[in-house]
């Protein structure tokens, strides 16, 4: 498909630092797809992986390239959620966060516009187990992709919400880290969207300005004094971009931060017109990778974050022999609590009980920690959250599946196996668990989440 890019962008733009207007015009003339993944170091490495491995993606620890674009769908592994299908240049997060952040002590990040997924499992693989990631999506619609991604994920250390920027203010102080990639005019991924293309004008351009400042401008007062606030756009345009940063340096008190990056990289530094703001620039005609801008500031006023009193949360804590029921299905190490609600059991890591009663009674929380299954008739009959944990217990049984059975699950089909194994089972493909089974005499039930079936 030929794209024609909207003249009035490339005018836009000849004056800004590390544009080449003909390269840029040619790169995205011609067909190459550059398709990348970020494997789950909790759940599977590249030594074991199936798939065509090109190259590494050179900022990211966890990030590959691929020779082709396969079928991520028909690819059990994908499911189990032991890699991430991301763009490649918005990996460099990673190295953002490195610079930034220690991220040996235990941190509350979050990443604020978040759906489908991608930022917050970069940033939770990074974070220690004592950290806490709060993930949010203010389109209800998206949130739950959102929350399916962070369950394929594995970890309990996640809190999914559904809220608007602005109910942040309600947790003043609190986050160490705040990650904004920001809704935008999206020049940046033409190549991967070239539908995108009819939808940009100038007006647009000017619009999501006017969004990104009430977003970022909402959200402030939750950032602690010295914390990180990390913008990004995949919009080309400087009215998003280094104009943005320079408003966020006037308005607030704040300390642009400059990045370190390998010069072989060609990544673009930009510095913002009246505050010398640092910003950085992914060209896809410099870099393998799509349009893509990032910057770091660090916030100077604010205060340090204290636990509030408040009311008590609404899930009640398991009973004695519930809870010995319960321990068994997940790890011996996992330090967490356990909470109920309508007979649904929940594991949270015990060092964030406090966080966990104070955003309840501030924000809408969509998904917390891990979600064991129901307690009924005196058995915790599992939910498929805890089947794709990282604290499930390994003693559990489990069948192995090729490929073709694995399908025939994921799609929900009928399962026809011969085992003497009887009740509970999980199954596995290439040892990754991708959900449950119930065998019986006579039948075996899938229990494979309707809403996730793959339907192709």
């Amino acid at each position: 498909m030929q794209i024609k890019l909207p003249h009035k962008l490339i005018e836009s733009l000849e004056k800004i630092k590390g544009f080449d207007k003909e390269a840029f015009e040619k790169v995205h003339a011609s067909v190459e797809q550059i398709t990348s993944i970020r494997f789950n170091p909790s759940k599977l490495s590249i030594i074991n992986y199936q798939l065509s491995i090109d190259s590494p993606v050179p900022w990211s620890s966890q990030g590959y390239y691929l020779n082709k674009r396969p079928s991520f769908t028909l690819d059990p592994l994908f499911h189990a959620g032991t890699y991430y299908v991301q763009e490649a240049s918005s990996m460099f997060l990673e190295e953002v966060l490195k610079q930034t952040a220690d991220l040996t002590k235990p941190l509350r990040v979050l990443d604020l516009c978040a759906a489908p997924g991608g930022k917050s499992t970069l940033i939770q693989a990074l974070i220690n187990s004592n950290s806490l990631l709060v993930s949010n999506e203010v389109i209800k619609s998206r949130v739950n992709i959102l929350s399916e991604n962070i369950i394929k994920w594995g970890s309990d250390n996640v809190i999914v919400t559904n809220n608007d920027p602005k109910d942040f203010s309600r947790v003043e102080n609190y986050f160490d880290v705040i990650v904004i990639d920001a809704p935008c005019s999206g020049s940046g991924l033409f190549r991967k969207e070239p539908d995108a293309i009819n939808e940009w004008s100038e007006e647009n351009v000017n619009l999501c300005n006017q969004r990104q400042q009430r977003i970022i401008a909402d959200m402030m007062p939750a950032l602690k004094q010295n914390g990180v606030l990390i913008y990004s756009t995949c919009s080309y345009s400087k009215e998003e971009d280094e104009d943005i940063l320079d408003w966020m340096m006037e308005k607030f008190a704040l300390n642009s931060t400059p990045l370190k990056r390998d010069e072989n990289w060609n990544i673009v530094e930009t510095i913002s017109e009246k505050t010398n703001g640092y910003g950085y620039r992914f060209y896809p005609d410099k870099l393998k990778g799509e349009g893509f801008f990032i910057s770091a500031i660090h916030k100077k006023d604010g205060s340090d974050f204290y636990f509030p009193k408040t009311k008590k949360n609404n899930y009640e804590r398991l009973i004695k022999n519930e809870e010995v029921m319960v321990r068994k299905w997940i790890t011996d190490d996992a330090d967490v609590i356990f909470f109920k609600k309508n007979e649904l059991v929940y594991a949270l890591p015990s060092n964030q009980q406090d966080d966990f009663t104070f955003l309840q009674s501030s924000l809408y929380i969509k998904k917390a920690g891990v979600l064991l299954g129901k307690i009924a008739h005196g058995e915790l009959i599992p939910e498929h959250e805890l089947a794709l944990s990282n604290i499930i217990n390994d003693d559990i049984q489990s069948i192995n599946f090729t490929k073709e059975q694995a399908l025939n699950y994921l799609r929900k089909e009928e399962i026809k196996i011969e085992t003497k194994l009887r009740g509970w089972c999980i199954v596995k493909y290439e040892n990754q668990n991708l959900g449950w089974i119930k065998i019986l005499q006579s039948r075996i039930n899938n229990y494979y989440p309707s809403e996730c079936r793959v339907r192709m």
